[in-house]
């Protein structure tokens, strides 16, 4: 008998692992970031702004957003109407935090800008087209909070 229960529940053990990257994989969500930011820079890059997440299982969240970090960069910019889109997110809450962030930039007047950073498994690619002037290398943290 209890050699019947022990196969019972290794077999249980055995389908549960089974489906479990399934179900995982079926929870992650597609969160989206509609955001303005503006800065400037000289040697130290400060930019901050606001916007909304939204994802496809219906949650959205009104959030703050700051980058700061250092290089060698000079410039000021405003980006309007930016977008990001996130992956490896299974709740709207894994979007808060601090970003890694790394970048080589240039532009003047009409400008675009596309980046790529991360936060554990959470990935954000922004892109967004703005006006200013810019130019140079920068390294620091992409902050996004409520």
């Amino acid at each position: 008998m209890k050699s019947l229960l022990l196969c019972a529940s290794l077999a249980v053990a055995g389908l549960a692992s089974a489906w479990a990257p399934a179900a995982q994989a079926a929870g992650h969500v597609d969160c989206k970031l509609r955001f303005n930011l503006s800065g400037w820079s000289v040697f130290y890059k400060t930019s901050s702004g606001s916007g909304t997440v939204s994802c496809s299982n219906g949650q959205s969240m009104a959030v703050k957003i700051s980058a700061k970090g250092g290089g060698l960069t000079v410039g000021k910019s405003k980006i309007e109407n930016g977008v990001g889109e996130f992956s490896g997110v299974h709740n709207i809450s894994e979007i808060l935090g601090t970003y890694a962030t790394a970048e080589a930039h240039a532009g003047a007047v009409k400008s675009s800008k596309a980046q790529v950073m991360t936060k554990g498994e959470v990935s954000l690619a922004l892109a967004g087209k703005g006006e200013g002037w810019d130019l140079g290398v920068a390294f620091g943290k992409f902050v996004i909070s409520r």
